[in-house]
Protein backbone atom coordinates (compact mmCIF):
# COMPACT_ATOMS: atom_id res chain seq x y z
CA UNK A 1 0.00 0.00 0.00
CA UNK A 2 1.16 3.53 -0.89
CA UNK A 3 1.33 5.99 1.65
CA UNK A 4 0.46 9.67 0.30
CA UNK A 5 3.42 12.06 1.02
CA UNK A 6 3.35 16.29 0.93
CA UNK A 7 6.17 18.74 0.84
CA UNK A 8 7.42 20.30 4.00
CA UNK A 9 5.38 23.47 2.69
CA UNK A 10 2.20 21.28 1.99
CA UNK A 11 2.15 19.70 5.18
CA UNK A 12 2.37 23.54 6.56
CA UNK A 13 -0.38 24.49 5.00
CA UNK A 14 -2.60 21.29 5.89
CA UNK A 15 -1.35 21.46 9.38
CA UNK A 16 -1.36 25.36 9.87
CA UNK A 17 1.91 25.53 11.23
CA UNK A 18 5.23 26.91 9.90
CA UNK A 19 8.07 25.33 8.33
CA UNK A 20 10.09 25.44 11.13
CA UNK A 21 7.62 23.39 13.48
CA UNK A 22 7.67 20.70 10.67
CA UNK A 23 11.41 20.64 10.73
CA UNK A 24 11.31 20.48 14.82
CA UNK A 25 8.67 17.84 14.71
CA UNK A 26 10.79 16.00 12.43
CA UNK A 27 13.98 15.94 14.69
CA UNK A 28 12.01 15.06 17.54
CA UNK A 29 10.23 12.11 15.69
CA UNK A 30 6.68 13.41 15.74
CA UNK A 31 6.35 12.82 12.50
CA UNK A 32 7.71 9.87 9.92
CA UNK A 33 9.43 11.38 6.69
CA UNK A 34 11.37 9.57 3.58
CA UNK A 35 14.04 11.69 1.26
CA UNK A 36 13.51 11.51 -2.12
CA UNK A 37 16.48 10.47 -4.36
CA UNK A 38 16.76 13.77 -5.13
CA UNK A 39 17.42 14.58 -1.92
CA UNK A 40 14.17 16.53 -0.74
CA UNK A 41 12.11 15.52 2.33
CA UNK A 42 8.74 14.42 2.37
CA UNK A 43 6.18 14.08 5.08
CA UNK A 44 4.10 11.15 5.70
CA UNK A 45 0.74 12.31 5.61
CA UNK A 46 -1.11 10.07 8.00
CA UNK A 47 1.75 10.98 10.43
CA UNK A 48 0.65 14.63 10.89
CA UNK A 49 -2.24 13.00 12.87
CA UNK A 50 -0.42 10.65 15.38
CA UNK A 51 0.07 10.49 18.56
CA UNK A 52 3.63 12.11 18.60
CA UNK A 53 4.13 9.08 21.20
CA UNK A 54 3.10 6.33 19.12
CA UNK A 55 5.79 7.57 16.06
CA UNK A 56 8.53 6.38 15.35
CA UNK A 57 11.27 8.50 13.06
CA UNK A 58 11.73 6.52 9.56
CA UNK A 59 14.78 7.88 7.68
CA UNK A 60 14.05 6.97 4.89
CA UNK A 61 16.28 5.99 1.86
CA UNK A 62 15.72 7.49 -1.33
CA UNK A 63 13.16 5.59 -3.33
CA UNK A 64 14.32 3.18 -6.34
CA UNK A 65 11.99 4.93 -8.89
CA UNK A 66 12.60 8.02 -7.38
CA UNK A 67 8.82 8.55 -6.82
CA UNK A 68 6.88 9.33 -4.01
CA UNK A 69 6.89 6.63 -1.32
Amino acid sequence: MDRQTLSIMKACEVVGVSRRTIYNWIAAGKVQYIRTAGGAIRIFADSLWRDADDVSVHHGQPSASGSRA
